[in-house]
């Protein structure tokens, strides 16, 4: 009769401990995430605790608790802050609706069209690249001397073919036109080269089965294109989204927040309570109601867009 020899089992408890915890990856992540303690983390709790004092940096020997009563201000409708914290955040709203869908959109577009093969591709990849190099104030400041009403390159060239050229900076719509086009043409660039990326990545082999298949080149784009680059679309309209609600170079420099505080956003408010006014802690406040919000569409637009479709 054969004896059954059962196997050696080694207790999970003495598995365990013979895994060894290697720190190599903490040291990698290390540095970013020093980083960040210290100029992010650090930062947003310290303007955490400047939001619950009536913080002024010019005077330290008055700075009051208030608790929540900056926060409070901003939903009371008899305060000093509400109506203009309120039309600073429906002013970035309204260039959100302006900006996004060209940053995104054209971007795609350009990619697709860059990602083609013929000569000089590389020169062309550079030149829509290129403006995305510049800072804020010289995209802004060469933008606003295109479109200046007086001796602007736009109302000269309106001008000579004998149309009466709009005051671009001084009137709504024209403002966010022209403060539009600066930021697209800006920073167009690095959405662009992030779709150009993602493009390279899919396979060849499905556009060529696709083509066999009888498939024109819309359908192809529609049916392949788009549902491969659906998770980098979602990251390329979340951080659109984020920089579009931090605006503040442009229209500080284009237009200083008009014509009648039109373009005057929220971030631009957040500017003129802490550095114009001194009020450090209602500024904190509102910077931390606009970080919460941001986080929350962030969260949407992941929740809602970035899911992965049922297989």
């Amino acid at each position: 009769m054969a004896t059954k020899v059962e196997p050696l089992r080694v207790p999970a408890a003495s598995q365990r401990s013979r895994k060894k915890i290697s720190i190599v990856p903490y040291l990698f992540i290390a540095p970013h995430l020093l980083f960040f303690a210290a100029f992010l983390g650090w930062p947003f709790l310290y303007g955490i605790y400047i939001s619950l004092f009536k913080f002024d940096f010019l005077r330290p020997e008055k700075r009051p608790f208030v608790g929540l009563k900056n926060y409070a201000e901003l939903f009371d409708p008899k305060s000093v802050p509400f109506d203009d914290f309120w039309n600073g955040l429906s002013n970035t709203g309204e260039f959100i609706l302006w900006s996004v869908l060209p940053l995104v959109g054209i971007a795609l577009v350009l990619a697709v069209l860059l990602n083609r093969n013929y000569p000089g591709r590389g020169i062309f990849r550079t030149i829509f690249f290129a403006p995305y190099t510049l800072s804020v104030t010289v995209a802004s400041v060469l933008w606003w001397w295109i479109f200046q009403g007086q001796g602007g390159l736009v109302n000269n060239v309106l001008k000579g073919i004998g149309l009466n050229p709009p005051n671009w900076l001084g009137d709504m719509p024209g403002a966010w036109i022209a403060i539009t086009i600066a930021t697209v043409w800006w920073t167009i660039g690095f959405n662009t080269i992030i779709f150009l990326t993602a493009l390279q990545e899919i396979p060849k082999s499905l556009y060529e089965a696709a083509s066999i298949d009888g498939a024109n080149s819309q359908q192809q784009f529609m049916l392949i294109t788009i549902p491969m680059l659906r998770s980098v679309m979602v990251f390329v309209l979340t951080i659109t989204l984020i920089a579009s609600a931090n605006l503040f170079g442009q229209p500080y420099l284009m237009t200083g927040g008009g014509p009648a505080e039109g373009t005057q956003t929220v971030i631009y408010r957040i500017f003129i309570e802490g550095i114009q006014r001194s009020q450090m802690g209602r500024a904190a406040a509102m910077s931390i109601f606009v970080a919460v919000l941001l986080l929350s569409l962030t969260y949407l637009n992941f929740k809602f867009f970035g899911s992965s479709q049922e297989q």
